[in-house]
């Protein structure tokens, strides 16, 4: 079997994609799986995540923003978007107007509130905490992504979508 790309070497790494729920097997050589991965890479990589969800919504770049600097570790916070993670726990400081929003559309909220046992009851004087399944969906697509499971990260991907468009038509 020949690779589905470049149809000039034998295939030995068979793909299979699920977009919009729609399954395509590809059956690639060395070298056109090895250009695929890295476009994937590309595609879900953490800190281009954290970048795009960071300037969702927003049209011009905000002066002051891109002068910001944590006065501890001299990270900017255009650094911040490029590497995807923060320099030190002052950035959190001072960061936190722009942390929070981003942390509202990965997290479904700026507050952590854990994990807990789906199968626990909660005490009596406590009233059961009602679990967000859109919060959920974006946690699990994130801890995907950090795991590189991008068939399972599309599948919440989708899950996310249906999940926004119900909540928009409520």
């Amino acid at each position: 079997m020949l690779c589905d790309i470049c149809g000039k070497n034998p295939a030995t790494v068979h793909l299979t994609e699920i977009i919009d729920d729609q399954m395509k097997e590809l059956h690639l050589c060395e070298e056109c799986a090895h250009d695929k991965s890295e476009a994937m890479e590309q595609q879900f990589g953490l800190s281009d995540l954290l970048a795009g969800l960071s300037e969702f919504g927003k049209s011009s770049k905000d002066e002051a923003l891109i002068n910001l600097k944590c006065p501890s570790c001299q990270l900017s916070y255009a650094d911040f978007k490029k590497l995807g993670r923060l320099g030190c726990s002052e950035c959190y400081n001072t960061f936190r107007k722009y942390l929070t929003p981003l942390l509202r559309k990965i997290h479904g909220s700026s507050q952590h509130i854990g994990k807990s046992p789906l199968n626990i009851k909660p005490a009596r004087s406590s009233s059961p905490k009602k679990r967000d399944p859109l919060a959920d969906a974006r946690l699990k697509l994130v801890q995907a992504i950090e795991k590189e499971e991008f068939e399972e990260a599309a599948k919440l991907r989708d899950q996310i979508k249906a999940l926004e468009a119900k909540a928009n038509k409520a």
